[in-house]
């Protein structure tokens, strides 16, 4: 495939639209805070996803999903720590996608599935810097605009929509009903840039988000809801991130049953079977 072939399609969209960001970031940020962890995760993740997609595919092929996950990972790590930590947890990220896989693609989104991970491995900080909350209001915009113009070429938009309007209806329903001061924080910087950040670059994922816009509205409810009962009830820095993770169980499942028609309890042993580790995907992935 050509460069500029590969540039229209949302793998080459995301890759130009994330390099943007990290551009406009490193301004506020520091390239030298960033290079590091940026660099160290991008080499990581491609070196072993391209080892690992020769071994199964007996040809060389360019890892892109693996340095996109590589560059969420970095985006959402704090740049301030140990920039291995950085480096494993996009390794960890690549492992993801062929250790839990159904017939159709990877479980789990796996920059978030590795991020959450990390953080009981090293204790790993997220500032969500990708997000932008050092830049200026109009600079915050890139996210925005970008993000909306990806989640709608991927088709994701009622995904977007249904969590970000769930999400801060649960946490306006609780500024008023009852302690604002415990959930204030979300609506400010840097929480509020990492919402919209996670919402159109990692909730949108094709290949772990549904396809049908009545699913991506319930999935985006359901994700909302877990978000929020995670931060109100565990207080975990991971909310958002374990709130897609949820999805992603509830998306596997839902193919599993809509294929096999198999219903809960009775089709968990056949669901657990289609998490067969390193299974070969019958289906093409758009992006991972």
């Amino acid at each position: 495939m050509s460069v500029g072939r590969f540039i229209r399609t949302p793998k080459g969209l995301l890759l130009v639209i994330l390099t943007l960001l990290i551009a406009i970031a490193s301004a506020y940020e520091g390239w030298r805070v960033l290079a590091k962890g940026l660099g160290g995760a991008i080499l990581c993740a491609a070196a072993l996803d391209g080892l690992i997609l020769r071994w199964r595919r007996s040809r060389w092929e360019f890892p892109d999903g693996a340095i996109l996950s590589a560059m969420l990972v970095a985006m959402v790590l704090s740049a301030q720590q140990p920039w291995h930590y950085t480096a494993i947890t996009a390794g960890v990220a690549i492992l993801s996608k062929y250790v839990f896989r159904s017939r159709a693609a990877n479980v789990f989104n796996p920059a978030a599935f590795a991020l959450v991970v990390t953080f009981y491995a090293f204790d790993t900080g997220q500032s969500w810097w990708g997000a932008l909350p050092a830049a200026p209001a109009f600079a915050q915009l890139a996210v925005l605009v970008t993000g909306v113009f990806i989640a709608d070429r991927v088709n994701k938009m009622p995904l977007v929509l249904a969590f970000l309007g769930v999400y801060y209806a649960l946490f306006t329903a609780t500024a008023f009903l009852g302690s604002p001061a415990g959930v204030t924080e979300v609506f400010r910087t840097p929480d509020a840039q990492a919402a919209l950040f996670f919402a159109v670059f990692i909730l949108t994922d094709p290949p772990t988000s549904p396809v049908r816009y009545r699913d991506q509205i319930v999935c985006g409810a359901l994700v909302a809801v877990v978000s929020y009962a995670v931060f109100v009830w565990v207080g975990a820095a991971y909310y958002l991130l374990a709130g897609v993770l949820v999805g992603n169980v509830w998306e596997a499942w839902r193919r599993v049953s809509r294929r096999t028609g198999v219903t809960f309890p009775a089709g968990l042993a056949e669901f657990l079977r289609e998490l067969s580790p390193w299974r070969r995907p019958t289906l093409t992935p758009t992006r991972s």
